[in-house]
Parts: structure tokens; C-alpha cells; sequence
């Protein structure tokens, strides 16, 4: 079965519009003409086919990896209410992950996931590396002639520290 890549990452309404999806990997250069790009792939578990979160990673195009975190779908409650609503306890190797097989017909593996966490961490991160990049490519956005189709703005987001 198909990961879906290209609609999960869509989900995660990520700002840079010179993002791109390859394969199950999403690709960025939050800084136009800059060399440092970002990638963010998901991760897999010890079992086949499913998947337990996020690598987000800064390259350098011409030194390679400079730094990489995992995003985990349970420290970011991506699948939480799914889990919850289908009683399955934390214990179990299928809490918080997705499987590319065993899902409904016509619905994404991912079904159910809750992307807020996720994006929240990784707007923290490339802030981080990408000073300033994730507010331009969001002000941008909602300054041009498509600021109707906008997103509303987003609240305040608390200093607390995420993984």
C-alpha cells in the first residue's frame, strides 16, 4: 500500500513554497538561494511497513547532514484521540504509529493523525536554522492575491520546550 506522502505532508500546511515531496520524503529550501535545505521523512519501527514518526534534518548542499531530530507520533499526540477512541493501550506496539497496509479502503494509512503537535515542532526547529523563514513564507502567503484562501492565524504558542 501506498504511504501517501504527498497528502500527509499537505496536512501539515508546511509554509515554504518551494517545498517539494519525493517519494515519502518532503524536501525545502526555507531560504531561497541559501544552501542550507530541509528534509523531513518518516520514520520506521522494528516492524514492517509502519511508521512511528518524523526525521526532520538540515543539510548543507555541499557539506551534508548538519543536524537532525526525530519527531515522534506519540511525544506530539498525533495519533492520540485514534488510540484512545480504539482502547488501545500504550504498551501496544501499534500506539502511535500508522501501518501502510491493514487500513480502510479509500483512506489514508494515516488516517485519524491530528498534525498539530507535529507542525508546531517543526516550525521550533527550522526556526531555529531558518531564522525568520517560516513568518516570511506565512506572510507572504497571506499578502498576496490569494490572502482569502489563507490560514487563520495561529495562537500563541508556549515557551515550553518540545522534543
Amino acid at each position: 500500500m501506498s504511504l501517501q506522502a504527498a497528502e500527509f505532508f499537505a496536512e501539515l500546511c508546511l509554509p515554504f513554497n518551494n517545498g517539494t515531496v519525493v517519494g515519502n520524503t518532503y524536501y525545502a529550501t526555507p531560504i531561497q538561494d541559501a544552501p542550507l535545505r530541509l528534509r523531513i521523512r518518516f520514520t520506521p519501527t522494528l516492524y514492517a511497513d509502519t511508521y512511528g514518526g518524523l526525521q526532520t534534518t538540515v543539510l548543507h548542499a555541499d557539506n551534508g547532514v548538519l543536524d537532525s531530530v526525530s519527531l515522534t507520533f506519540v511525544d506530539h499526540g498525533t495519533f492520540h484521540r485514534r488510540d484512545e477512541a480504539q482502547n488501545t493501550p500504550r504498551n501496544n506496539t501499534t500506539y502511535g504509529t500508522f501501518k501502510t497496509h491493514h487500513h480502510r479502503p479509500g483512506h489514508p494509512p494515516w488516517e485519524g493523525a491530528v498534525t498539530t503537535g507535529l507542525r508546531d515542532a517543526i516550525e521550533q526547529y527550522s526556526n531555529v536554522w531558518f531564522p525568520g523563514a517560516w513568518r516570511a513564507h506565512t506572510q507572504a502567503r497571506s499578502s498576496g492575491p490569494a490572502a482569502r484562501n489563507a490560514l487563520p492565524p495561529q495562537p500563541a504558542r508556549s515557551s515550553g520546550r518540545t522534543r
